[in-house]
């Protein structure tokens, strides 16, 4: 069963392949969304698939080398049936 996540991260999240990261997992996972970095040094995702799903890319994310997640907030969104594919917004 799929369900949708909104996730804003805070913390060494941006300059660090925290985006490509997601991508890759959610291209090996099945799961779409979005990531994008925000103006404030935040970074914000969608991403919508099975909850074990969600939590494996959040992990893949996670364990990048200079990735460091220092706090996390989502919340959980209603599914988007006409989604498709997981892609990198531009900033702001």
């Amino acid at each position: 069963m799929n369900i949708r996540k909104h996730y804003l991260f805070q913390g060494d999240v941006q300059g660090v392949g925290f985006r490509y990261r997601a991508q890759q997992a959610a291209d090996l996972l099945g799961i779409t969304g979005w990531v994008r970095n925000n103006w404030d040094g935040s970074v914000e995702m969608e991403a919508q698939g099975p909850e074990e799903a969600l939590d494996r890319q959040i992990q893949c994310i996670a364990n990048g080398l200079y990735v460091d997640i220092r706090e996390r907030q989502e919340w959980q969104l209603p599914v988007n049936l006409s989604e498709s594919g997981f892609n990198v917004r531009d900033e702001w």
